[in-house]
């Protein structure tokens, strides 16, 4: 049990402390709204694709691909987003609030802390298989999304689906997936000063993230959190964890893989949740209450998630 509990501590510490860094930094003013705006943008556009880019470059592609496990990832989702609308259609009754509560419940922030948190777990071939699934995923959590905070206002608004899929195809977590693909078939390894940069940019991806989610988030919202706040938060990090693992197990999956798929379904909200809500016309209070709800909620259900499987040697 200690070796367990020490085992959950090491994984998920140097997460939580990297948050905390940064909600330190900017209660001291050290870092201000224009540097997370900028490190976010930075860390998004080139950091993140570079180290998925790096983790992926290198694999067997043929051997990584688990389309069984990337099915089951999709239908779980896919109920997870339906049992969410659902839940929004009994229990939310004002139209702004729907679209953000949706998101927020089943919307996991895979792509920064789920990767950190496997790579502590299950280092670089942990990892390899999260970013190549987290390619897989990220068009399906863009289009639920926007169906999501589309949906309580489809009388007046309108949507594009030219527009959606050129979001999904310029996407630059997805682009880094794709241009990954024939580096790895054909087993293409760059000169070694290239090498090198490619590392040096793929080390900050993960800690400058982190550092970036503790200074945007505020702790005023867990104070002024309401009933819609925390039942998607509760769905997020226990219901959805909790159902979805047990049913990977009784489907067979043991070992790295259900610990990947148990901390896909336990991440916290992601960050972009709450732009997509801004820019949709949704609740973007809520979205922001969501994220630093489960955020900070993470560290405890994930931690207790991680040293069960362990206790269970599963």
């Amino acid at each position: 049990m200690w070796d367990n509990l020490l085992f959950s501590a090491n994984t998920i510490a140097p997460v939580f402390i990297l948050v905390v860094i940064g909600l330190f930094l900017r209660a001291k003013n050290f870092v201000d709204e224009g540097f997370i705006k900028t490190s976010s943008k930075l860390v998004y556009n080139i950091a993140l694709p570079v180290f998925i880019f790096s983790k992926l470059s290198v694999l067997r592609l043929s051997e990584a691909i688990d389309f069984g496990m990337i099915s089951f990832i999709y239908l779980s989702t896919f109920i997870s987003f339906l049992i969410s609308l659902l839940f929004s259609k009994l229990y939310i009754s004002d139209l702004k609030n729907k679209g953000a509560f949706v998101q927020g419940s089943f919307r996991g922030n895979f792509a920064i802390v789920g990767l950190a948190v496997i790579l502590n777990v299950s280092g670089s071939a942990g990892a390899a298989k999260a970013a190549l699934i987290l390619g897989f995923l990220l068009p399906l959590y863009n289009i639920l999304s926007v169906v999501a905070l589309y949906l309580p206002f489809r009388k007046e608004a309108q949507i594009s689906t030219l527009r959606i899929l050129k979001d999904i195809f310029t996407n630059p977590l997805i682009l880094a997936v794709i241009f990954s693909i024939p580096i790895s078939y054909f087993e293409i390894r760059p000169y070694e000063f290239i090498s090198k940069t490619i590392s040096y940019l793929a080390s900050i991806s993960l800690p400058l993230a982190l550092i970036g989610i503790g200074g945007s988030l505020n702790w005023n919202a867990v104070k002024t959190a309401t009933l819609p706040a925390v039942l998607s938060s509760i769905l997020k990090i226990i219901v959805y964890p909790l159902i979805f693992t047990i049913t990977a197990y009784y489907f067979g999956y043991r070992g790295t893989d259900l610990m990947i798929l148990f901390i896909l379904f336990a991440c916290p909200t992601a960050v972009v949740s709450f732009i997509m809500a801004e820019a949709m016309g949704s609740n973007g209070k809520l979205a922001g209450n969501i994220i630093v709800i489960t955020t900070i909620g993470f560290i405890f259900t994930m931690s207790l998630g991680i040293i069960i499987l362990r206790e269970l040697t599963l």
